[in-house]
């Protein structure tokens, strides 16, 4: 076992707070590296504040990982000493359900194993994530990642990044696609970027005007307050998508409304409390509405070489990992463009 730096929340009360703990030395299929820089996403804070329920404490957030290879057993294929690699949201899964067997290791239906506040596929052996020095995992879930592309920019890439390239995907959208992009934060900066990317006419929904400008800038094409009640009806019945990326309590119908026939509003972000949807809102217009969680192993690695050929990465603040729990305050606030990564050498 290899002792670990880390910052660690004890219970769900507490700040986070230095810690150590043991990781396992690599087996033969592992990789092991040194974790560079790790994005702050808004589910750690929901996770540290057993805000969702069933935490695992201690904890250590983040699985927005990059760093530099330092060991590998003697079957990893992939990666050598002094490589870059990466870990998302996932460090394990059973591997032989349908939707692992598809690439799908986000839906396995016997309980993937997320990079932290999770369990190993053991079922018993807690998972620490990227507030750590190092981390050691299964070659078949580190991801490659280029020399082309800001490594700090890049680490959002893992969660943000893929949570909105791969519901783009599946719908296949593209050139032709009227798409509205609600709540611009750590998630819709991206979902605007990858959007614009694949051709598609891209609308910046949100509830601030000073957002506009930031909107534009990342390449969204229109810009509608939606507060404002005439701009708001000026796109009703307009989207073919919608990209909902909003976490705060809002209303579902409302942004039902704004879609055209066969329209589909995709939720990526997670209300803490129900929503009532009235049928008509569906019904009379053949609408949908569907939500989809991060991407698999195969998908987020597309993404990731997609970016680099591209040139997409996060727009980030890069923080020192003790600010972390002042990060977190200020994320509450929205005060932040678009997403805080700590430096891990400040560890």
């Amino acid at each position: 076992m290899s002792e670990v730096r880390a910052y660690a929340a004890q219970n769900a009360a507490t700040p986070l707070a230095p810690w150590t703990f043991a990781r396992r030395q690599p087996g033969p299929h592992d990789v092991q590296f040194d974790i560079l820089y790790c994005g702050v996403c808004h589910s750690d804070l929901h996770q540290v504040r057993d805000e969702w329920g069933g935490a695992i404490f201690p904890m250590v957030p983040g699985h927005e990982i990059v760093g530099r290879v330092t060991k590998v057993g003697n079957k990893v294929a992939r990666f050598k000493v002094g490589d870059l690699a990466a870990v998302g949201c996932l460090v394990d899964s059973c591997r032989h359900c349908e939707s692992c067997e598809k690439g799908l290791e986000q839906y396995c239906e016997n309980g993937s194993s997320g990079t932290y506040n999770s369990l190993e596929q053991d079922k018993k052996t807690p998972t620490y994530g990227g507030y750590s020095s190092m981390i050691v995992t299964d070659e078949a879930f580190v991801l490659k990642v280029s020399d082309k592309l800001p490594l700090a920019n890049v680490a959002p890439l893992l969660c943000a990044g893929i949570t909105t390239y791969s519901p783009l995907r599946h719908w296949k959208v593209g050139k032709g696609h009227k798409v509205g992009i609600m709540g611009l934060g750590g998630l819709g900066h991206m979902a605007v970027k990858f959007a614009a990317s694949f051709g598609a006419e891209v609308t910046m929904l949100s509830t601030s005007a000073s957002k506009e400008a930031d909107a534009k800038k990342l390449g969204a094409h229109k810009f509608v307050l939606t507060s404002d009640a005439a701009q708001a009806k000026s796109v009703r019945n307009y989207f073919d998508f919608i990209i909902d990326t909003v976490s705060a309590p809002h209303d579902y119908n409302r942004v039902l409304s704004m879609l055209k026939t066969d329209g589909v509003q995709i939720c990526v972000g997670v209300p803490p409390t129900p929503t009532e949807l009235l049928g008509f809102n569906l019904i009379g217009k053949r609408r949908s509405i569907a939500g989809s969680m991060i991407g698999g192993i195969p998908e987020t690695q597309e993404m990731l070489d997609y970016c680099a050929e591209h040139n997409i990465v996060s727009d980030v603040e890069v923080i020192d990992i003790k600010d972390v729990n002042t990060a977190y305050e200020r994320m509450l606030k929205g005060d932040v463009r678009y997403r805080f990564v700590i430096d891990m050498a400040t560890l």
